[in-house]
């Protein structure tokens, strides 16, 4: 996909118009969704008449949400919660890492196919990189959650170089598959590993919309200064398991960081264009503390 209309729908027209191109984010719940903002942000840095949506889709209607999307030229989907597994399942093409995780969050329009890649795990490594300075390389990792996005993060973390990635998730099955996914450094753990691991993420979806939701394989007893904790879940902003780790001394970081950068490379995908990173943190910050 090449981005077109540049400049377009911007000087003194409305916008959109019919000549814009649609890209969106499809999930439910998805009015919280941070991606149209982020999006859109990029499409005015970049000058481009494009414009993102929010889809709420229901769990079970995947398929027709994708079909639809394709017969009406949407150039992108952004994929979360509920649909992540089911849309690899349906898309045209997969990339290699979507066939190793058996999960994507990017989908894109290209010659008439919907072609489905990751960006979430990548997106979370630049995000740790960039907003708590942490590396990943040769640290101990420990991820809560085996769904789509915590097997991304799995994958990432050992392609970051981890010393170890622990994966913590109350389906055993799915624990010891996402773990496989990093090779020779990943195990099962249980609570008890949650206290030696230097970055936790919390890839579940425990949380979203209830500032008192808490993972029972948590400990909180667990958490500790000197680690770096995130949870991907940013709505709300600060979840329970943020507060206990803040006030127990931990750096931490909600979800919007990986939110931003999976996103950047989303925007690479469907336009051609590199990623107006900045002007997207921008606007998350401006939304957030909004």
């Amino acid at each position: 996909m090449t981005a077109s209309g540049r400049g377009a729908g911007r000087a003194g027209v409305p916008w959109p118009a019919a000549s814009s191109t649609v890209v969106g984010v499809m999930g439910d719940p998805v009015r919280h969704s941070l991606s149209p903002v982020l999006h859109n942000a990029a499409f005015r840095e970049l000058g481009l008449d494009w414009v993102s949506v929010a889809f709420e889709v229901p769990a079970g209607a995947t398929a027709g949400a994708l079909a639809g999307a394709k017969a009406l030229g949407v150039a992108g989907l952004s994929v979360t919660t509920p649909h992540k597994e089911e849309a690899a399942r349906l898309v045209d093409g997969r990339s290699s890492l979507v066939e190793r995780l058996g999960a994507l969050n990017c989908v894109t329009l290209e010659d008439g196919r919907l072609l489905g890649d990751s960006t979430d795990g990548a997106g979370l490594v630049a995000a740790v990189r960039r907003g708590l300075e942490f590396e990943p390389g040769g640290r101990r990792c420990l991820v809560v959650g085996a769904g789509g996005a915590g097997r991304a993060v799995v994958v990432a973390l050992a392609d970051a170089g981890a010393s170890e990635v622990v994966v913590l998730n109350r389906d055993p099955g799915r624990a010891a598959g996402a773990a496989a996914l990093a090779g020779a450094v990943g195990r099962v753990g249980g609570p008890d590993d949650l206290s030696a691991a230097e970055l936790v993420v919390q890839a579940s979806s425990v949380g979203l919309g209830d500032a008192e939701a808490w993972h029972p394989l948590v400990e909180r007893s667990s958490l500790h200064g000197g680690q770096v904790v995130v949870d991907l879940v940013y709505h709300p902003a600060r979840t329970a398991l943020l507060a206990a780790a803040e006030a127990a001394g931990a750096r931490c970081a909600n979800g919007v960081g990986m939110l931003v950068h999976q996103a950047a490379l989303a925007i690479e995908r469907w336009t051609g264009e590199d990623a107006p990173v900045e002007a997207m943190w921008n606007a998350a910050a401006v939304k957030v503390e909004g």
